[in-house]
């Protein structure tokens, strides 16, 4: 059982010796095919191989036989000339005769080589991000577009929208002698779209889309937007944790709007009443925090147990009735 084992590894690496021969240039090494040694000089790899090129070109036979045997050889010395041009392969070459025990790797080398993508990586990159970008800033405006188009559909969203139309007097202009219904229609609806959006923008809620979103604009300011970020908190750390300074009215206000999870615009937009509220709250504190989260989580137990929605979820559980409704304009 050992021996026909032997025997079997045997001709493996028999074979795969074989076919290592024929790697790069066949049964005669690169530098032997071109008739060089291996100190031999680009230049004089490039002129031994003009020679060669010139004295097996196919062109210069007529005989079928003598043509395609032409042919392979003329392929063969363009094949040693490409490992010998340059010297990374140049090199691998070298290191593969160099040590021809190591099959696999030389292997790996060889392949890896041959499959390796022609175009350079960084073209790559910088093309695929590119297109990431391009798709990220068209997709977020769609959505934004979406979502308008959507929120101009609900009656609250849309009351309000013409109301601030008529205070400023937007409808009037629209309502324009020689103008058809559909052509005042459609301004109309472009004019509640367009209010919405400012409203949306103006808030915080949902902000159009911007150019310094985007994945390249975000990778380009990357080291400026990691040093800020490290020189506040670092600033925050001395000042708070290791000077025990104490809050100034806007640091108070910074750290109400983060447990708020409020974007600077959000913060900027909540009426005055609201502001003072939390502030006198005094939520900057944790344990002021923490009691108002509580508060916040049973206000909201309460009202949902209270809802008409959430009675009919427990009417539907204990009855194990399945006609259950799912009303959008229901009482929530």
């Amino acid at each position: 059982m050992w021996l026909h084992y032997l025997l079997f590894m045997c001709s493996i690496f028999a074979s795969a010796n074989a076919q290592y021969e024929d790697l790069y240039c066949g049964s005669v090494n690169c530098y032997d095919l071109l008739g060089i040694t291996r100190e031999a000089t680009k230049a004089e790899i490039a002129k031994a191989y003009r020679k060669l090129a010139g004295q097996w070109h196919p062109d210069r036979f007529r005989d079928p036989e003598k043509k395609k045997e032409a042919e392979t050889m003329f392929m063969r010395i363009a094949a040693g000339y490409e490992v010998l041009r340059e010297e990374e392969s140049r090199k691998e070459y070298d290191y593969m005769m160099d040590h021809p025990e190591e099959y696999f790797a030389n292997y790996y080398r060889y392949y890896r080589r041959r499959v390796a993508p022609q175009v350079d990586v960084r073209i790559v990159l910088v093309s695929l991000i590119s297109i990431a970008s391009v798709l990220q800033y068209y997709s977020a405006w769609y959505n934004f577009n979406q979502t308008i188009i959507y929120l101009a559909s609900v009656p609250k969203y849309r009351f309000q929208a013409m109301e601030i139309a008529k205070s400023k007097g937007l409808l009037n202009n629209q309502k324009q002698k020689g103008v058809k219904k559909e052509e005042v229609k459609r301004l109309e609806e472009e004019l509640v779209r367009t209010i919405i959006a400012d409203m949306m923008d103006s808030n915080g809620g949902y902000e159009r889309p911007q150019v310094k979103n985007i994945l390249w604009i975000q990778i380009i300011s990357f080291p400026v937007n990691l040093y800020t970020w490290l020189c506040f908190h670092s600033k925050w750390i001395w000042r708070f944790w290791i000077l025990r300074e104490d809050y100034t009215d806007f640091d108070k206000e910074y750290i109400v709007r983060k447990n708020l999870k409020l974007t600077e615009k959000q913060w900027l937009a909540l009426g005055e009443r609201e502001k003072e509220t939390y502030m006198k709250r005094e939520l900057w504190i944790s344990e002021n925090w923490e009691t108002y989260v509580e508060e916040e989580e049973e206000k909201e137990r309460i009202k949902m147990a209270e809802s008409g929605r959430s009675k009919q979820e427990r009417r539907w559980l204990k009855n194990n009735d399945n006609r259950m409704t799912f009303d959008e304009n229901y009482d929530w």
